[in-house]
């Protein structure tokens, strides 16, 4: 028995699940969902999505226990599991593409990836299986299925609707430009030479390392940048509260509203990183006016999306033009000190 399922034939149903999987995870990775034509309830799609993933896992435990040990299974219970594995995830696939876009693009999105996740885990776990198919459960195969289950268990802490979406891809930005602010006060406050930790001694001298210090004028400029990194920052939280305090999930261009917010938003922790990158020694002037136009542009860019959106009600108005009053302020002054480096 043993030798007959040492043929190459008997494992053909695992790789042609495989394949299948793969290409699931593909169109889950980029194909459109099915535009809903009547009423969608989004607790119903939970309700169903959770058990599809639920049951991913369990053929996920099955399929690895099944191939723990030797000898591997028979031809015929390799066939068995393998449709029954495939059925998972044509359920799980197939409830992913019943989201609307109209729901949230945001929230669409991270239900993608989980799902792409699991199918993904999967495809990691049956390569394990087939690269030593009669062998002990291997170190590889263990992550694989542990892996598996991880995927399966994020959907628990996923956000169930647009608004929890958007605040998440808020917060997970205002944290970037929060730690991109830091790094910058921490290596201004730890000494003169930012790289020095990185020099060896004997190039530890004033003219191997004149390119990485800082200099005054290079100091003053950081400086009117970081009041720009800080207005960032600032933009980021109050919005994150006018989200969550005001947005509304009806009708559903107040739900396309929230998913324009969340894209201007993306652009902002990069643009941070990229001031950042272009203010370290030997500071490049030219550089640091782009990136500082560019990081300007996209506040504005956020600002007036918020501005013209349902989550900016009447009291709210003040802080958008303060912060806006704040952006072009930092600008102007952060202009000035180039003017007076180039003078």
């Amino acid at each position: 028995m043993s030798a007959d399922n040492s043929r190459p034939d008997v494992l053909t149903p695992l790789r042609n699940l495989c394949n299948s999987v793969k290409c699931s995870r593909d169109r889950v990775r980029d194909g459109e969902s099915n535009e809903c034509s009547g009423m969608f309830s989004l607790s119903n799609f939970w309700q169903t999505l959770s058990e599809a993933v639920k049951s991913a896992s369990q053929e996920a435990t099955k399929l690895s226990v099944m191939f723990s040990k030797p000898p591997p299974p028979s031809e015929e219970d390799c066939v068995k599991i393998a449709e029954s594995v495939q059925k998972s995830v044509l359920t799980l696939s197939t409830v992913y593409f019943w989201l609307p876009k109209s729901q949230g693009v945001t929230l669409r999105k991270v239900v993608r990836d989980a799902t792409a996740e699991v199918l993904d885990g999967l495809v990691h776990l049956l390569e394990a299986i087939l690269s030593s198919p009669g062998e002990s459960l291997s170190q590889e195969q263990l992550m694989s299925t542990g892996g598996v289950w991880a995927a399966c268990d994020q959907f628990n802490q996923l956000p169930k609707e647009n608004r929890s979406a958007v605040l998440g891809v808020l917060t997970a930005c205002a944290g970037l430009v929060k730690d991109a602010l830091e790094e910058m006060e921490q290596a201004l406050a730890e000494a003169q030479d930012p790289f020095g930790d990185v020099l060896d001694d004997e190039d530890d001298d004033d003219e191997g390392n004149q390119d990485t210090h800082w200099s005054e004028a290079d100091r003053l400029l950081i400086a009117q940048c970081q009041g720009l990194m800080k207005a960032s920052g600032a933009s980021l939280r109050r919005l994150c509260s006018a989200v969550r305090n005001n947005s509304t999930l009806e009708p559903e261009e107040k739900i396309a509203q929230l998913d324009d917010l969340a894209d201007a938003a993306r652009e902002i922790s990069p643009s941070v990183d990229d001031l950042v990158l272009s203010l370290y020694p030997p500071v490049d002037r030219s550089a640091v006016e782009l990136n500082v136009c560019k990081l300007v542009c996209v506040l504005k860019k956020v600002l007036e999306i918020t501005r013209s959106s349902h989550v900016c009600v009447e009291a709210d108005v003040s802080w958008v033009e303060f912060l806006s009053g704040a952006v072009e302020h930092n600008l102007q002054k952060i202009t000035s000190v180039l003017r007076d480096c180039g003078s």
